[in-house]
């Protein structure tokens, strides 16, 4: 089955009685107003308002296919299952049906429109906690539609729960996360590879079994004390891989062998010279040249260029790692070219593509940019090697300011009859899985988005920073924008451009109209609206970002005509600005050439 199919199918079952859905757009990769999320990650994302219960203007179940960048799995790209870019086809339930109702219609749609033989299909559910009962309704759902008892796994939260930052125990005061249950498909010819376990089991990574779809039952919200309390709304939230689900319904476990893959894989084999399946170094080559160039295709394609920074970085690590791979099946950086991508056209990507020449153009300046920067890295590589030695902290110093990856180092020391001692070896590696922890670590900050979590405090410096922003719009002018934030339960950070430093008398100016609105008492609320007809209303919004065709616009005061703040948001905010108290301008600093930023705290006397 082709993807377009299996994508085409799954709307259309959603959206027919009795199910009722409505489509709705899909998100950009790069979320409008919210410089601090690096991408879209999954398609409930854009939801979470929603979820927690502001009304949708769609209504109350919703589908569509989200496109997606996940980074947590970049180095296992070269698997025959992980990419970076993919689509989650997503149903929600904002209140409405629940788990007897979710589980047979997914059920539905595997079985007999996708026709996957239920006798390949296994499920987990939530084994529970504590403070969470078991999933027995979830299991007694899946057992009255044909699935086994012993085809019905329990697992713990670390497998069958979600939430942004993990198990109950793990998920920050504010965020909302429930019980799932996941379904995966068995391919019964892969043998199971002992290194990954004794026993074989659905969550086993040995590659007989692949997760095809999560339903996740959203109804627990993390308050203080560590403890969890129902939402006021039960909610249901399905993710399901396209390029999965394909490989699935054709009964092969290499998403690669899709037609979402299979005419670039035929591009790389015939500029290489080289067979898929040859070898397992081909084939990693060949998987993570065509994944990391269709992702580089999405990211350019939503205006991102290669740089150093957020979303450019990405994209220039992606093109580095796939232009590298071109070189290990190429054997030369001398003339190396990449795949005729032109294939990417006609697959009904959610992403709208630019001309594959102007994307072409963009991987082909970022390969001279390569080549040049490894040259240095060799340049480097070879003067050290006057001294007979080259140990794994320099190696790893090569890969991190050259892009000199350990395999050409390596490539570099036998060429010159050399060899790399086994224990350098290893402190290249424990220099790289360091790197790697720190890029977590600041990935997790980054992929919060701007607000540390939905606490209270937070909530209240949320709702100030709009009033902050226009309370320096009229200090300052109509020029001021936002060009970041991070709000936590201590501060609210916040960017603008301004080519100097607020005086002192214009930052009290600032404080004082910010502390007026709040003792004001004035109401706040949002109105849902078409983006143009937002845009008409003078509401503030960025400038060089993308938004959905709806758009959020919180507004404070009496009427959305007579407001003194009125902004694209996505929320939440509080109901009412005397729930915000006093707040100060702690510090203001210059962050770069005509860019500031201004630290907002809560009044602690308040």
């Amino acid at each position: 089955m082709r993807a377009s199919e299996v994508r085409k199918k799954y709307i259309e079952f959603f959206k027919k009685a009795p199910r009722d859905h409505v489509e709705i757009n899909p998100s950009p990769l790069v979320l409008e107003n919210d410089p601090t999320t690096l991408f879209t990650s999954a398609g409930m994302q854009p939801l979470v308002p929603y979820l927690v219960g502001e009304p949708h203007p769609k209504g109350k179940r919703l589908v569509n296919s989200q496109p997606s960048i996940r980074l947590g799995d970049i180095e296992e790209v070269g698997d025959n299952r992980h990419t970076t870019f993919f689509e989650m086809l997503g149903n929600w339930s904002l209140g409405d049906y629940f788990k007897t109702e979710q589980i047979p219609w997914i059920f539905e749609f595997f079985t007999k429109e996708i026709g996957l033989p239920k006798e390949k299909l296994w499920v987990s559910v939530f084994e529970g906690t504590k403070d969470v009962p078991k999933d027995t309704e979830s299991f007694e759902a899946w057992k009255k539609l044909g699935i086994p008892e012993e085809r019905i796994v329990y697992y713990p939260a670390k497998k069958n729960w979600w939430s942004m930052t993990g198990t109950p125990e793990e998920m920050n005061v504010g965020h909302i996360g429930g019980p799932d249950s996941e379904v995966f498909f068995e391919f019964e010819n892969v043998e199971h590879d002992p290194k990954f376990g004794k026993k074989c089991h659905p969550n086993c990574d040995c590659g007989r079994f692949l997760e095809i779809g999560n339903s996740v039952f959203i109804q627990y919200k993390k308050v203080g004390d560590g403890k969890l309390e129902e939402l006021p709304q039960r909610n249901v939230d399905f993710g399901g891989g396209l390029e999965r689900i394909t490989a699935a319904s054709n009964n092969d476990p290499d998403v690669f062998k899709t037609d979402l893959f299979s005419d670039l894989i035929k591009a790389a084999e015939s500029l290489y010279g080289v067979k898929y399946g040859q070898d397992e170094k081909t084939t990693r080559s060949l998987r993570v040249v065509v994944e990391h160039l269709r992702a580089s295709a999405m990211l350019i394609s939503s205006d991102i260029l290669p740089g150093n920074k957020t979303q450019g970085y990405v994209l220039r690590r992606l093109l580095r790692r796939a232009l590298f791979h071109s070189y290990q099946l190429n054997g030369t950086f001398s003339g190396v070219e990449i795949p005729d991508l032109s294939s990417l056209n006609g697959k009904d990507y959610p992403v709208k593509l630019k001309d594959i020449k102007e994307i072409e153009n963009v991987v082909k300046d970022e390969m001279v940019r390569f080549f040049s920067s490894l040259k240095g890295g060799v340049k480097v590589l070879q003067k050290e090697l006057k001294g007979g030695k080259v140990d794994g902290k320099l190696a790893f110093n090569l890969y991190q300011a050259n892009g000199v990856p350990l395999e050409l180092t390596l490539e570099i020391l036998q060429a010159e009859g050399l060899k790399f001692d086994i224990k350098d070896k290893e402190l290249f590696q424990q220099e790289f899985e360091k790197h790697k922890e720190q890029s977590r670590s600041t990935s997790a900050g980054v992929f919060k988005g701007g607000l540390a979590d939905h606490s209270p405090d937070v909530i209240r410096l949320h709702t100030a920073t709009h009033l902050l922003l226009a309370s320096l719009r009229k200090t300052l002018g109509d020029q001021v924008v936002q060009k970041g934030q991070n709000i936590t339960k201590e501060r609210s950070r916040f960017d603008f451009p301004n080519p100097e430093k607020l005086s002192d008398e214009e930052l009290k100016k600032v404080e004082d109209m910010i502390n007026d609105v709040i003792s004001q008492k004035l109401p706040v609320d949002f109105k849902v609206m078409p983006k143009d007809e937002a845009l008409k209303t003078g509401a503030i919004h960025a400038f060089n970002e993308k938004y959905a065709d709806t758009v959020k616009v919180y507004f404070v005061g009496e009427s959305f005509d007579k407001s003194v703040s009125r902004e694209f948001c996505g929320g939440p905010h509080v109901t009412n600005t005397s729930e915000i108290g006093r707040v100060r301008i702690k510090k203001q600093e210059k962050i770069g050439a005509g860019l500031m930023r201004i630290y907002l705290i809560l009044d602690p006397a308040t």
